[in-house]
């Protein structure tokens, strides 16, 4: 795992990169959080999408909410990037156009956008 730390606008946000899947349960996400803010001390994430099992995607599985209740219960902020076009699942294309209108979770297609987006949240 790698952790690179970004500043904008005054706003540590870590980007965390893995050649593995990182998160797989909830146990490994909230290890992942602690992780981070302990090494970074950054509370805002970007995730590549790879580094997250595939059942977070398939909301039947719960895994997504329970994930980002953690989160949120943990005031973090979290920008997931990669191509979600690949989906067809439309309860899952609401959800993410609802993360996307809210404060905590963003799905977006580019780091650049991920930046832009925590740093002004």
């Amino acid at each position: 795992m790698n952790i690179r730390t970004i500043k904008e606008n005054g706003i540590d946000i870590a980007f965390v990169d893995s050649h593995e899947e990182l998160i797989t349960d909830v146990q490994s996400a909230l290890d992942l959080m602690a992780t981070v803010r302990y090494e970074v001390g950054c509370d805002r994430f970007i995730l590549n999408k790879s580094v997250i099992s595939e059942d977070f995607f398939d909301l039947k599985t719960r895994l997504a909410g329970e994930i980002i209740q953690k989160f949120i219960n943990y005031q973090a902020k979290i920008a997931i990037i990669g191509d979600f076009s690949v989906y067809s699942s439309n309860s899952l294309k609401d959800f993410i156009f609802e993360s996307n209108n809210g404060r905590d979770l963003f799905f977006l297609p580019t780091e650049e956008q991920a930046i832009n987006k925590l740093s002004r949240v």
